[in-house]
């Protein structure tokens, strides 16, 4: 394996029933990776593995082409930033961002402070206290000060669930360009698809400790490799038997069959408008079947009306094998 992050069947076992992996994944050089999944999923403990906070009951782990299967974190050189930035508050920004530092002479240490800072668009912050900076302004910080003593890899463990919903989409952005601007190979965890798709180049799916699916947004979302990756990357409709055969899916599979795939028509599959959900540019019609089968339909705002019987056809269906869901 070449990649520049190699985890090469890794696994953790936890108990005789919990057990992360074997996971192989292959990241390159400057690349974002998200690992996206339910809680409980592993996507934390591939993370802790790969700091090195966890040591594999198997596999390899290598960086830059070095084996740090058993290297201790401080020798993995990878930068750290925490769900809740961990951030000291009797120390001020600077002392911080520093704090990695302390084998520096003192002129140098302010020096990468100082880069470190005008980095993240904090320059002049070093006397400031964390409680005196906004919830962006301190992950900045935690940002800050995991670059500082230059890593080789970025790992993030949900790097925006402290944010108020309103700032996380331009969070999202700014930290993105950030990344890429430094050119770092960088992993973070997430549990949410937004989140994922924004921020990350490719994408990998976790259920149960199972690396389920690794590729582009795109990729999973158009082209998902399983059951569980189709109904969690999106929303999506799941339907069987007579639904499923009048929508186009075949006896036997499951078929999923996302909303704006979706359509209302003058012929297909008879149902009954139960519910509307107004979003602005288009609306989600929950629809009823003659079989008892509710269908999301996304639209016009004003394709139909609540107790209107319509017929629905779809313009795409995924099917997959009856089995592990």
């Amino acid at each position: 394996m070449t990649g520049f992050v190699t985890l090469d069947g890794i696994r953790k076992r936890w108990s005789p029933t919990v057990t992360v992996g074997p996971a192989s994944l292959e990241i390159a050089r400057g690349e974002i990776v998200a690992l996206l999944g339910p809680s409980g999923s592993g996507k934390t403990t591939v993370l802790r593995l790969l700091a090195g906070f966890e040591l594999a009951d198997g596999g390899r782990i290598a960086i830059e082409g070095e084996d740090v299967t058993a290297l201790p974190p401080a020798r993995r050189r990878c930068g750290m930033v925490f769900q809740h930035y961990a951030l000291f508050p009797h120390l001020d920004v600077g002392e911080n961002v520093g704090f990695g530092l302390d084998r520096l002479e003192r002129h140098d240490r302010d020096r990468k402070v100082a880069a470190s800072l005008e980095l993240v668009d904090l320059a002049g912050f070093e006397r400031r206290k964390p409680h005196e900076l906004s919830g962006g302004q301190q992950q900045r910080v935690a940002l800050a000060r995991a670059l500082a003593p230059e890593p080789r890899v970025l790992l993030l463990d949900e790097p925006l669930s402290n944010l108020d919903p309103a700032l996380r989409e331009r969070t999202r952005r700014e930290l993105r360009a950030l990344i890429k601007r430094v050119g770092i190979t960088t992993v973070f965890v997430t549990h949410e698809q937004e989140e994922a798709f924004d921020l990350g180049d490719r994408v990998a799916v976790l259920d149960r400790g199972r690396l389920e699916q690794v590729g582009a947004p795109e990729d999973l979302y158009e082209r998902p490799a399983s059951l569980f990756v189709a109904t969690f990357v999106g929303r999506a409709n799941v339907v069987r038997g007579a639904t499923a055969r009048a929508l186009g899916g075949r006896d036997g599979e499951v078929t999923v069959v996302r909303p704006e795939q979706l359509r209302f028509a003058d012929a297909g599959l008879p149902a009954v408008v139960r519910e509307r959900r107004y979003t602005g540019a288009a609306a989600f019609y929950q629809v009823e079947t003659e079989q008892g089968d509710r269908l999301e339909v996304l639209a016009g705002p004003a394709a139909a009306r609540v107790g209107d019987r319509v017929y629905v056809e779809a313009t795409r269906v995924l099917t997959f094998a009856a089995g592990r869901e």
